[in-house]
């Protein structure tokens, strides 16, 4: 039988994680978020397949100097209780940028995969990070789509 003929699906065992940096400075949230959704699925690997979690992992740095619409007013209500009681309302500005973040990229994830995907999601305030070690493929957000040294350096590893 032509090996051409059959189709590669890879088992949960197979582990073949990458470590993706980005940097947020100057960059806007729904841009960023729809890039860590991406990466965090797995969906740039040529072998992805929907009910396999391939996806990879993901470090933030620099998320202070994220981008937010100050002119949007995006509240969050904590707590409503009874009608006509105190509300804790925050402005998602206010809030603080991990929690931002996450909340951007968990509304992007379906609800079974929030709770595993986001464990690989690893968010620094400033340029300094912890996972050095794990050799980091850093990723420019404003060409992500059209940029194809990701994929080349994830087949890369692969051989």
């Amino acid at each position: 039988m032509n090996s051409l003929n059959k189709t590669f699906l890879p088992t949960q065992s197979y582990k073949n994680r990458n470590w993706f940096i980005i940097d947020c400075k100057d960059q806007k949230l729904g841009r960023i978020a729809t890039v860590i959704a991406t990466l965090l699925k797995g969906k740039v690997k040529p072998y992805y397949f929907p009910s396999i979690d391939t996806g990879d992992y993901v470090i933030l740095i620099n998320a202070e100097s994220i981008l937010i619409n100050e002119n949007a007013t995006h509240h969050i209500v904590n707590k409503p209780g009874r009608p006509g009681s105190a509300l804790k309302i925050r402005n998602v500005s206010d809030c603080l940028p991990k929690f931002t973040i996450e909340r951007a990229v968990k509304g992007m994830l379906t609800q079974s995969e929030k709770k595993r995907v986001m464990r690989r999601l690893r968010i620094f305030n400033d340029e300094n990070h912890t996972h050095v070690a794990q050799n980091p493929i850093k990723v420019n957000v404003s060409n992500f789509y059209k940029d194809s040294t990701i994929n080349a350096k994830i087949v890369e590893v692969l051989n």
